[in-house]
């Protein structure tokens, strides 16, 4: 095993984890604390989930010796910040946590429930996700708007870099608004340089886990485990779908109970660990997956310097640098969305219903949205059958 570990692969794998832990953090706590999370819970739910994944990447890359990056819910975390609080407070979310990550493992373990969330179509999944990312991806606009001086140097380090090293601009943009923070800021003596545990008792209304742990299953699921397989099939990996998702949901599981909301497989990281760069053998680059996921659980001991910072900040400027990072995915999902003009219509009602954040019944926007964008796709399935023009 230790034959097998290059200096090429450590390389790989810390810039994975950098890029992984910026390029998302700030969407993490957003959501974290739109859910009700105070400081002090945000923080050691950002430590939980980075250590969960840290830890999941470094056991299933050395037990398969596969490079099996594992990653928290970026767009999860974006459909957490567009639902808002919840009835019962973050204990409720916490049991929306724990039930979304009991439905990865089952889905896993159970193949009728994973074919089920692959049968979802994708013009409605895209729909959603695009629909959940419209709130935070509106922020940088609003944030130039309010704060141009703080805001707009976020944003213009954003789009030089995405031109230079589109990988890179996220991070830039985001140390960019952590120096603005750290000269700006008036920092008290209330902030937590160093996370705490702490365990939230659970809840679980019915509303809360029908309109949040469902649709962050379907997210969670659609948008990061499903690519995640792809990418290592398309790096000539073949490792067993359902058990690679029970084990992260088995992971997400034990991080729940500490403020984390879901850990799965990674999509854009797992390229950067699974590819020609992390090392030309294919059978050495499980280092550079394992030395990502020890760098998570570093970035997570961590925590509590990210979160005091962000909480010393302006929330619009965090806002905004959680919205450069979720523009890619935003875009990439919307075009995905309407490419099938047979199913145009219902993932165009899908969207708007979704993003307009409605809460109905105690129930959020994107079960709604999924909901009619199903109802209108399964209309129209049925006029065709009868040959209504």
């Amino acid at each position: 095993m230790l034959k097998d570990f290059s200096g090429q692969a450590v390389v790989a794998g810390l810039l994975a984890a950098l890029v992984g832990f910026a390029s998302s953090f700030a969407v993490i706590l957003q959501g974290l604390a739109a859910m009700g999370a105070d400081e002090h819970q945000a923080a050691s739910g950002l430590m939980a989930a980075s250590i969960a994944m840290g830890l999941g990447g470094i056991v299933l890359s050395l037990l398969t010796r596969e490079p099996i990056s594992v990653a928290w819910s970026t767009p999860g975390a974006a459909l957490l910040a567009g639902t808002g609080a919840v009835a019962g407070g973050f204990g409720a979310a916490v049991g929306a946590f724990l039930l979304a990550s009991a439905l990865i493992v089952l889905a896993g373990l159970w193949r009728p429930l994973g074919r089920a969330v692959a049968a979802i179509p994708p013009p409605l999944a895209n729909a959603m996700l695009a629909g959940v990312l419209l709130g935070l991806c509106l922020a940088p606009v609003r944030a130039v708007a309010a704060m141009p001086l703080l805001a707009l140097p976020v944003v213009l380090t954003w789009a030089v870099m995405a031109q230079v090293k589109r990988l890179y601009a996220v991070p830039a943009a985001a140390a960019v608004a952590l120096v603005l923070i750290a000269s700006t800021a008036h920092w008290g003596h209330g902030g937590v340089p160093w996370p705490n545990p702490v365990v939230v008792v659970p809840r679980f209304p019915p509303a809360t886990m029908l309109g949040v742990a469902l649709p962050l299953f379907i997210v969670t699921m659609a948008s990061q485990n499903i690519p995640g397989i792809a990418v290592l099939h398309a790096n000539g990996y073949r490792p067993p779908p359902g058990k690679l998702f029970a084990a992260t949901g088995l992971f997400g599981l034990l991080a729940a109970p500490f403020g984390s909301h879901a850990v799965n497989l990674a999509a854009i990281t797992a390229a950067m660990c699974a590819g020609p760069d992390a090392h030309p053998d294919p059978r050495r680059r499980y280092w550079a997956a394992t030395v990502a996921g020890l760098a998570y659980v570093v970035f997570g001991l961590l925590a509590g310097a990210v979160t005091a910072a962000a909480a010393a900040s302006p929330p619009l400027l965090i806002e905004a640098v959680a919205g450069l990072a979720l523009l890619g995915a935003f875009g990439t999902s919307l075009m995905a969305a309407l490419a099938d003009p047979a199913g145009r219509e219902a993932a165009v009602i899908c969207f708007l219903v979704t993003g307009s954040g409605v809460t109905f019944l105690g129930v959020g926007g994107a079960a709604w949205g999924l909901l009619a964008g199903g109802a209108v796709l399964a209309l129209g399935g049925w006029r065709a059958r009868l040959g209504v023009a």
